[in-house]
């Protein structure tokens, strides 16, 4: 494990492997939270809490898994992980900002079924990662997942004040605007 090897588990994170926008995980908050930049920077900031934790977490309980014989159980003892940390990030969202927690609503909620939080553990362990490695995975996840979401509410917000056809207001701009983005991410492919 070195420092380049992190390096390049952290750029594959964020920009080659973007679990958004090259994976395609993850899509529900996006395109539900992603109206203003301010509610996206909110669950970019929960999803990375909740990635970073739920990797750290999911790697002792594998870890314990393999030892019992129960590695048939990863996915719902990964779920299970998953669900407790989001209610946590829940609690603690609700107590420190409530307007916050309003302007999220149901997303909130909705990172336990986001699957880029299942598709980061169950990912760190077919790759065969440590803990270092796993944790510098997470984190390039969550900084990718939250650079494609932050990015998305910026050009949605100026969508909002464009002279767009009225065929295409609202949500129809905001697909093909997701599918540029996309197509821009691409772009990266072959970097790492």
């Amino acid at each position: 494990m070195s420092v380049t090897g992190l390096f390049i588990i952290l750029v594959s994170g964020i920009l080659v492997n973007n679990f958004v926008m090259s994976k395609f995980l993850g899509i529900c908050p996006f395109l539900g939270v992603s109206k203003q930049v301010e509610t996206a920077a909110g669950m970019s900031m929960a999803v990375t809490f909740v990635l970073t934790l739920a990797s750290i977490m999911t790697y002792i309980v594998q870890l314990i898994l393999v030892r019992l014989g129960l590695e048939y159980l990863q996915t719902i003892a990964f779920i299970l992980v998953i669900a407790a940390l989001v209610q946590f990030v829940e609690m603690v969202v609700q107590k420190v900002s409530p307007t916050l927690y309003k302007a999220l609503g149901v997303y909130l909620p909705l990172i336990t079924t986001n699957c880029a939080v299942l598709g980061i553990t169950i990912i760190n362990i077919q790759y065969g990662y440590n803990i270092i490695e796993t944790i510098v995975n997470a984190i390039g996840v969550a900084i990718g997942f939250g650079l494609a979401i932050i990015l998305f509410a910026g050009i949605r917000e100026r969508l909002e004040i464009a002279d767009v056809p009225s065929v295409f207001k609202g949500f129809p701009i905001a697909l093909i605007t997701a599918s540029l983005m996309s197509i821009a991410f691409l772009g990266f492919a072959g970097l790492v």
